[in-house]
């Protein structure tokens, strides 16, 4: 039997206009978390959330509030969010000289480090991250920009990393990230998939409320 789902709001998609309306909202459609991009302009040519949108977020939810940290040298920015009350951070490791030892610095404010991998990137490359991560956010879009189709070939780097073999040797959950619809979650469930972060393709500006869509995808799991 698989491990119950996680389901995290893209909160980018939110409505700005009444974002704590929104918060509230979706704590009580009984989502797991908040998942909160943060850009700066080079690593992705997009600006993402600003910080008084996460300082309102994790001030207005008792619930696990992760950052995406699509910069540069994150590195040096790792006790700044840890100071802000993030649970989780994801960083990339090709934007960062010594990536181990900022998935230490993460660990070390208690906090779980996960890393997020591109489309582009291989496995091999980030490999010997895998004995220290908590999570492994699997991009299945090119990040930065919204409204973008799911890349099917990444399909294949997630079934490596939730294969019997990977999960013999590690100890990481695998969350996936980018134009994730309701039928690509019921795939990738299957496949061992254990988060997925909601955004327009399933979540946000749908007909049906926050709670009825998210009771619909937590019925369906195992």
């Amino acid at each position: 039997m698989n491990k119950k789902n996680e389901f995290f709001p893209s909160m980018m998609c939110a409505n700005f206009a009444n974002l704590k309306k929104e918060i509230k909202t979706l704590d009580d459609a009984n989502v797991d978390g908040f998942h909160v991009d943060i850009m700066d302009g080079q690593y992705v040519p997009n600006f993402g959330m600003g910080l008084q949108d996460l300082k309102t977020i994790r001030k207005e939810t008792d619930n696990l509030v992760d950052v995406h940290l699509m910069i540069n040298d994150p590195s040096n920015y790792i006790d700044f969010f840890a100071n802000e009350g993030v649970d989780i951070i994801y960083f990339h490791p090709d934007t960062d000289k010594q990536p181990a030892r900022t998935v230490q610095k993460i660990q070390q404010n208690n906090i779980q480090a996960g890393i997020a991998i591109n489309p582009d990137i291989s496995i091999e490359t980030i490999k010997p991250l895998l004995n220290l991560v908590d999570k492994v956010l699997v991009m299945t879009v090119n990040p930065g920009f919204s409204g973008q189709k799911y890349l099917e070939f990444v399909n294949e780097k997630i079934g490596i990393l939730t294969s019997d073999e990977y999960l013999k040797h590690y100890n990481f959950e695998v969350f996936v990230d980018g134009a994730i619809s309701p039928s690509e979650i019921e795939y990738l469930r299957t496949m061992g998939v254990k988060g997925f972060v909601l955004g327009t393709s399933t979540l946000f500006n749908k007909e049906d409320s926050y709670k009825t869509i998210i009771e619909k995808l937590k019925k369906g799991e195992n």
